[in-house]
């Protein structure tokens, strides 16, 4: 079964009266393009954490966003007193006198003279953390598997449409080299003058020419091993993709070899569905 390489996944946990939120998501990209923002206080992992996405997601435009939030932010708050005065002090000094209020507003802007209390990172907050975002990416893993469940349902309805169509062809080639036989022997009677040995040779090479068997063939052994590889094979997009390609080869030569107007609209049919399996291949991780 496919993924899809579009996915989504969030957790939350308290720890020691932190709130600790973790979202991760991704779109399709051809690599493995992370943009992570952690706080301050997990920097020092960052590493630690970016190894852990890329050997479970993959590939794909990835973001990762951890969020940390206090749940006993007024005693976190520390008020520098001594700091404080002494910077009005020095303000006094330089604007003359003045309101105390005006003072503080410019005093409680200056460096350190607010802070706030913050703890070094331990080991089972650490633990905590990892376990979360596992839990996160286990959420993640589920969405991908589930909206590539739907993909290779599309995927495999298209690929069913091309099938339908390339049957379709059958009826039309018997009566189209018919025709065109027809069309060479008026040719044949409007000269008076004319070697139909050369004639013939050149009709016959002409048909060879437009005949499509060998590319009704290839295009359907291309439509197999795209179902095969979708089924059987883990994270195959790429390959999916390189399988499109050749499909498009093959109903590219029919469309220029068709000379039939029905066949023509079949091709154009295919050339759509083949379209939409190409933009649903790009999100196959």
């Amino acid at each position: 079964m496919i993924l899809s390489m579009t996915g989504f996944g969030r957790s939350e946990g308290v720890f020691e009266g932190k709130k600790l939120t973790i979202d991760v998501k991704s779109l399709n990209s051809k690599s493995f393009d992370l943009n992570i923002k952690i706080p301050l206080r997990y920097k020092e992992k960052e590493f630690e954490i970016r190894k852990m996405l890329n050997d479970r997601v993959l590939r794909g435009k990835v973001d990762c966003y951890i969020n940390i939030e206090s749940l006993n932010s007024a005693n976190d708050v520390a008020i520098n007193h001594d700091l404080v005065q002494a910077y009005m002090q020095e303000l006094k000094k330089v604007a003359g006198d003045g309101p105390d209020f005006e003072y503080l507003k410019m005093a409680v802007r200056m460096p350190e003279a607010i802070s706030t209390k913050s703890d070094e990172l331990n080991d089972n907050e650490w633990i905590f953390l990892i376990e979360l975002l596992e839990e996160t990416l286990t959420k993640f893993e589920n969405f991908r598997r589930t909206e590539g469940g739907i993909l290779q349902e599309e995927l495999h309805r298209n690929i069913s449409k091309i099938e339908n169509c390339l049957r379709l062809i059958t009826p039309y080639e018997e009566v189209r080299m018919d025709a065109v036989k027809e069309r060479y022997r008026k040719s044949l009677n409007e000269f008076d003058q004319i070697d139909e040995t050369r004639f013939y040779q050149e009709m016959a090479y002409y048909t060879e020419k437009l005949d499509i068997a060998e590319e009704k063939v290839r295009l359907t052994q291309h439509l197999k091993y795209y179902l095969e590889v979708m089924i059987e094979e883990s994270f195959n997009g790429k390959k999916l993709g390189f399988i499109s390609q050749e499909i498009g080869r093959e109903i590219n030569t029919l469309g220029s070899k068709a000379n039939h107007a029905e066949i023509q609209k079949l091709v154009v049919m295919m050339k759509d569905d083949l379209e939409k399996i190409k933009e649903q291949t790009l999100n196959v991780l």
